[in-house]
């Protein structure tokens, strides 16, 4: 499979120019990060292949996403977040996680059945977590339910994930695909694999469960809206993508990411010049809508909405149609909808007819 360096991957296809503008961008940074305690942490509900379950979400604080400080995605500001240096010691991620389980401890009356686990960048990737952390961390979870680990495709190995398998943890990878589109994906995400490679690391979680003690599998994340489309144009590469994860053997759930504008990002600087709209709340709801038939469970979690820099209708519905995309993410029941309206409606359907690339934002 392939291996996200900037040798291999910048020189000569369009990718070296988009990194040396957000290597520059990135440069601004001025914060430090303690490598002992987490970048976020939360309990929550999610919907799985095994029902709706409360979860515990952590999100490790390690040396960052190898992509990302090559230059990385155009939306993506978390690398900003990262431990300085490069890596994170075994000792300082695994009081990281002692930190989590006292905050699960301090504020849930029992240990939540789902763990996710992010890195901003990616788990199984050994330069962020070495392999005797995930085989602690996977002791640590050993009573749990199911667990989600993200990571970018090159690093998924059913040998990785047998860490968690093999102890009776029914185990996802979350995959930051961000398009089924190729040219969208290099383009206007900036990320350097193809779709082909996501199909692979599909086939590498499946191979894991089917020798393991539990199933193993993946769970797309997509990107609604990524700078240079318009919102039609983004509406339609994101059905068009939901179907055709739901199409790929191995992958469950997909979950679509509003696009939000991140510090130090390449949107960050569109959104800052009027070049650029975070996405409609009605076209995420739209989307959800057409797609609820997909062979795969679809969610939403818009982050920031309502917020200028956030998915985000007039500002008056925003709420209300916020509460009927987590009610859809629960329940996958698209007539909630239907409950929802605003007058702010026309104004969406008007961008979507006649919004086009050389005019985007047609409305902010």
């Amino acid at each position: 499979m392939s291996h996200p360096t900037p040798d291999v991957y910048e020189q000569g296809k369009g990718m070296d120019a988009h990194n040396q503008v957000m290597r520059e961008i990135r440069s601004r940074k001025e914060a430090s990060y303690d490598p002992h305690e987490p970048t976020r942490v939360w309990l929550d509900e999610d919907n799985t292949p095994g029902g709706v379950k409360r979860s515990l979400t952590i999100i490790l604080n390690t040396g960052g996403c190898r992509w990302a400080r090559a230059g990385g995605c155009t939306m993506c500001g978390y690398v900003a977040e990262s431990v300085d240096g490069g890596s994170v010691s075994h000792e300082a991620l695994m009081d990281q996680i002692d930190v989590c389980l006292s905050y699960e401890a301090e504020n849930a009356d029992e240990p939540a059945p789902l763990i996710k686990i992010y890195t901003s960048g990616s788990f199984l990737d050994e330069r962020e977590v070495g392999a005797e952390t995930r085989e602690a961390i996977a002791d640590t979870f050993a009573d749990r339910e199911r667990i989600v680990l993200e990571s970018l495709p090159d690093f998924v190995d059913r040998e990785k994930l047998a860490d968690f398998t093999d102890r009776g943890i029914d185990t996802d990878v979350a995959i930051g695909l961000e398009t089924a589109t190729d040219r969208v994906r290099h383009d206007c995400v900036n990320k350097y694999f193809d779709f082909a490679d996501f199909e692979d690391a599909c086939s590498e979680a499946i191979a894991a469960g089917e020798v393991g003690d539990a199933e193993a599998g993946v769970k797309a994340y997509l990107l609604m809206k990524p700078p240079f489309l318009s919102e039609s144009e983004a509406v339609a590469d994101m059905i068009a993508s939901i179907e055709r994860c739901g199409d790929v053997s191995g992958c469950h759930t997909v979950s679509m990411n509003p696009c939000n504008v991140q510090r130090y990002t390449m949107v960050d600087e569109l959104y800052f010049n009027g070049g650029y709209r975070p996405p409609w709340l009605w076209s995420v709801a739209h989307v959800l809508e057409e797609t609820a038939e997909t062979d795969a469970i679809v969610v939403s979690d818009p982050v920031g909405h309502g917020s200028d820099r956030g998915p985000h209708n007039c500002k008056e519905c925003d709420d209300l149609v916020q509460k009927a995309i987590t009610d859809f993410d629960l329940r996958q029941d698209p007539t909630v909808f239907e409950q929802v309206s605003c007058d702010c409606e026309r104004t969406w359907e008007a961008v979507m007819d006649l919004e086009r690339s050389y005019n985007v934002p047609l409305a902010r």
